[in-house]
């Protein structure tokens, strides 16, 4: 199973800054000292490109990232000071994205080991995220003549505002964005299927709400692809989460959505989204959950994307 990273691109945040920049890292070293993985399935993505992004988001706004021109206001919606560093880091956590959908349609199952910047609209950036990975991915993917129809599974703590709003009106990508009803945004944008659910909310009615979200994904469309945003921040003791899924609950969820694309013949690539935990390493460890459930569930996936090629008069591109 490949892991596509860029935790070496870091951003020069000032000191106390809030969002935590070192799980990236954090979590791919946990990673490695597993032994679950070998050094090749560690890869260091291409950088999004220009046509790449420009699918997702306004001509304009790129040009404003890429040259220095967010105004303060820009940038404060961001949570980011503006650097060359950003763009970067930007660029590669998109790259990374579209690397592992590649790579899932050909062998069941990728991740990226950071991206899920669902925050990001056409013409601006929020929340931490300057551009939108999923929707850039989606786009692509159909683009290329890879996938013609994307679920995009949208476990964040915070409702996929941006990607349901680049994406909105077209019948061939389902955004479903199970969150939390009074976090951030607090302006929501309409996605396929919103699932909105109250402060607390435990493992058993998170689980059985989400398990209907998925069956109304089936019954909508069979996707090509499913894009899974794992976010680690509905857990109990996240500072920003107000959900309250244990370890074990989170663990499920991702059971959930990876039986779920094994069962309905779908590969999956899987960003990490969110994840604030009052401590780090209980972020880093959801996370690598996540992946060691992938890692399991990768020859069930790889079946279903060598299936899905016996039938079809094409092979799926590399």
């Amino acid at each position: 199973m490949k892991l596509f990273y860029a935790d070496h691109f870091v951003l020069p945040l000032p000191e106390g800054h809030r969002f935590p920049m070192e799980k990236y890292s954090l979590l791919r070293e946990q990673l490695m000292r597993s032994g679950g993985f070998s050094p090749d399935d560690f890869v260091v993505p291409a950088a999004a490109s220009d046509s790449d992004i420009g699918r997702a988001h306004d001509a304009a706004y790129l040009d404003r990232v890429a040259h220095g021109a967010l105004d303060q206001a820009e940038q404060r919606r961001i949570g980011f000071p503006w650097s060359l560093q950003m763009v970067e880091r930007s660029r590669r956590s998109a790259g990374a994205t579209l690397a592992a959908c590649r790579h899932a349609l050909v062998e069941g199952c990728a991740a990226n080991l950071a991206g899920g910047t669902h925050h990001a609209h056409r013409d601006f950036g929020s929340g931490f995220c300057v551009f939108n990975d999923a929707a850039i991915a989606a786009l692509a993917m159909r683009a290329e003549g890879r996938a013609r129809t994307v679920a995009i599974i949208d476990c964040d703590v915070h409702q996929g505002d941006g990607t349901a709003a680049i994406l909105s009106g077209d019948p061939d990508v389902f955004t479903l964005s199970i969150h939390g009803e009074k976090n951030f945004p607090f302006r929501k944008a309409i996605s396929t299927l919103d699932i909105e659910l109250p402060d607390g909310t435990g493992d058993a009615t998170y689980l059985a709400t989400l398990r209907g979200g998925l069956e109304e994904v089936q019954a909508a469309m069979k996707p090509d692809l499913a894009i899974y945003l794992a976010g680690a921040d509905p857990y109990r003791d996240d500072r920003l989460g107000r959900l309250g899924l244990s370890f074990e609950g989170l663990a499920a969820r991702d059971e959930m959505v990876l039986q779920w694309c094994v069962e309905h013949g779908t590969p999956v690539a899987i960003a990490m989204a969110g994840g604030y935990a009052r401590i780090i390493e209980d972020t880093v460890a959801i996370h690598a959950a996540t992946i060691a459930t992938a890692a399991r569930f990768a020859p069930a996936l790889q079946a279903v994307v060598r299936g899905r090629a016996a039938h079809s008069s094409a092979p799926p591109r590399p």
